[in-house]
């Protein structure tokens, strides 16, 4: 049962922004209280729907006493009583403690792991299908800085993911990702086993990081091309090195304004990432089961491909339906960890 005082106090606050908005708050305060107002209002809905069944079973529940109503209410309240569950269900996941990163854009970033050529090629897997899962779900994917092997692999790649609840969804896919397979390098058919590493970080916003001139230093380098024509020959590429993290972000567009807002945006994003972790931390000392811990040299997920197989080993959740998954059907496996995510907090406000 959720605590009634509780739902008052927030229907109170939302009726409060609602009034406060509606005589006009100054520009700065109108976006705060927009921004909270935006988020209490589903929530506010489902109180609204919670606390109108609970009035319909207690005008029902009196209608019990009267001999000639009794039989009719008895249906109703059977009717009624069905239906209290769910609503309650789906106004306790309303309450869930939200994650102010969902709503934002995400980085994807994709490295080989052990397993050499075939670990690279495997990272170019990972970037197709998540590729394929966003353009499913309608958002924009950008490859913003890639470098491949010889034979078509991956050595390293950064993606921005843009679109309605990006980080919410991906940010489960952070950690090592791990393929069982025979290489097509394998002439005796023997099964090899490699990783990649995947990064899923939210997109800083300009009020979440102030990054100190004196704190960077930005070098300027020759871009590499494709070999002949496409040689660019300009010093275009920067890389900018953030000194007291050590992090270091290069971008190779052709314009060199252009590389460095990417690279200032991909090195924002990085430090803001830092700032998560360490609250993630501390926070996480007693929610050691919790789904996608942020370790990211944890193993989350098998992909073997003579089983036809892909395995979630947070969940344990195994699916046989590799190649649509790799074709980035992921909706399954990413609402199965939502809702292993969501049962772990509501088991947590319980106690």
């Amino acid at each position: 049962m959720v605590p009634l005082e509780k739902l008052i106090q927030i229907t109170e606050r939302f009726e409060f922004l609602e009034a406060k908005m509606a005589q006009g708050a100054s520009g700065d305060e109108i976006v705060t209280l927009s921004r909270e107002y935006s988020d209490l209002k589903p929530v506010v809905e489902q109180i609204t729907d919670y606390r109108s069944l609970l009035d319909d079973v207690e005008a029902v529940e009196s209608m019990l006493s009267d001999p000639e109503m009794k039989e009719l209410a008895e249906e109703e309240l059977e009717e009624l009583k069905v239906k209290l569950p769910k609503i309650e269900k789906a106004l306790q996941l309303s309450l869930l403690p939200k994650d102010a990163a969902d709503a934002r854009p995400a980085m994807i970033e994709i490295r080989p792991g052990t397993g050499g050529e075939e670990a690279a090629l495997f990272a170019g897997d990972l970037l197709r299908m998540y590729q394929r899962y966003a353009e499913n779900q309608g958002w924009r994917f950008d490859i913003l800085e890639q470098s491949e092997t010889e034979l078509g692999g991956i050595k390293d790649v950064v993606a921005h993911v843009q679109g309605a609840g990006v980080f919410a969804k991906l940010k489960y896919e952070s950690g090592v990702h791990r393929v069982q397979r025979v290489p097509e390098t394998e002439s005796g058919g023997r099964i090899h086993t490699s990783a990649a590493t995947v990064a899923v970080l939210p997109e800083a916003e300009d009020v979440d990081i102030h990054v100190d001139a004196n704190d960077i230093r930005i070098d300027t380098m020759r871009a590499s091309g494709a070999g002949g024509q496409h040689v660019n020959t300009t010093d275009s590429a920067v890389r900018i090195t953030h000194i007291p993290s050590g992090i270091v972000v290069t971008s190779s567009e052709k314009s060199q304004h252009r590389n460095r807002e990417i690279a200032m945006q991909v090195l924002k994003t990085r430090l803001y990432d830092l700032e998560r972790q360490k609250l993630h931390d501390e926070r996480s000392a007693s929610r050691k089961s919790q789904v996608g811990s942020g370790d990211r040299s944890e193993r989350i997920r098998t992909y073997n491909f003579p089983q036809g197989r892909m395995t979630d080993h947070r969940i344990n959740l195994t699916l046989y339906k590799l190649e649509q998954v790799m074709q980035g059907d992921l909706t399954e496996v990413i609402e199965a960890l939502t809702s292993d995510d969501q049962a772990t907090m509501l088991a947590e406000m319980e106690t």
